[in-house]
Order: C-alpha cells, then sequence, then structure tokens
C-alpha cells in the first residue's frame, strides 16, 4: 500500500530524474530515454526507476551502461530535490511494456488487413455463384 508521502517522493524523483537526463547529463551513449514511472520502497532507501529506450538492441544496452555510470550524480540531484533522512538507491530497470503494446498493436492490425482480404473474397466468390446461377436459370 503506497501513502501519500511515498507518492510525492515517486513523483518527486521522477521529475528530477527526468529533468537530469535531459537537461545535465552530456554523455553520448545516453540518448532517446523515457522515464515512465518510478516505484519507491516504504522505508524510503530504495527505488526503482522504470524507464524506455528506443532504438536497437546495441544501442539499448550503451544507454543502460551510460545510465549507471551517472547514478551517483543522478541520485545527488535526487538528495538535492527531496528532504529525507535517507536518499534512496536508485535502480533504473527497462520496462518493455511499451515495446510490447506496440507489437500487440502491430498483430492486430494484420488480423485486420487478413480479415478484410478474407471478406472482400468471400463476397466477390458469392457474386460469381450469384451469377453463374442466373446464366444457368437463363439457359
Amino acid at each position: 500500500m503506497t501513502t501519500r508521502r511515498i507518492e510525492k517522493i515517486a513523483q518527486a524523483i521522477l521529475e528530477t530524474v527526468s529533468t537530469t537526463i535531459l537537461l545535465h547529463l552530456r554523455d553520448p551513449r545516453i540518448q532517446n530515454v523515457t522515464v515512465l514511472h518510478v516505484e519507491v520502497a516504504p522505508d524510503v532507501q530504495s527505488a526503482k526507476i522504470y524507464i524506455s529506450i528506443m532504438g536497437d538492441e546495441k544501442s539499448k544496452a550503451l544507454c543502460m551502461h551510460g545510465l549507471n555510470s551517472a547514478k551517483g550524480f543522478i541520485q545527488s540531484k535526487i538528495a538535492d530535490r527531496i528532504q529525507t533522512r535517507y536518499t534512496p538507491v536508485i535502480q533504473f530497470v527497462q520496462d518493455s511494456a511499451l515495446k510490447d503494446s506496440m507489437e500487440a498493436l502491430r498483430i492486430l492490425d494484420e488480423l485486420q488487413v487478413e480479415r478484410e482480404t478474407n471478406t472482400s473474397e468471400q463476397e466477390t466468390s458469392s457474386e460469381e455463384d450469384r451469377s453463374t446461377d442466373e446464366e444457368t436459370r437463363e439457359a
């Protein structure tokens, strides 16, 4: 159960990490990163930061390595922002939910196209059947 205090801390960490990645990090490995959400432990001593990285596997690995290298700097920015006894130890977690949803949408689009082609083929074959039935009746 998350309390309002934990939620406020998580939101502050999300904003701080997003701003730090966007404006303060100059590492060329860190590109195309989106901070999705933050989970803070009830004792506020650790936090998981869920991120999404666009690109191929090599660029994702480089970006994760760069973020882990900058972890101390990002943690110091968090300590400046939130006033707690302990600064949460952060951990970056790559969230694949966005990728999974894009894959699901692609599959659904393919099924829709396949369904439409099957429907049009059935309509065409039923029209041909009707025309041949009419020709045999006339003869």
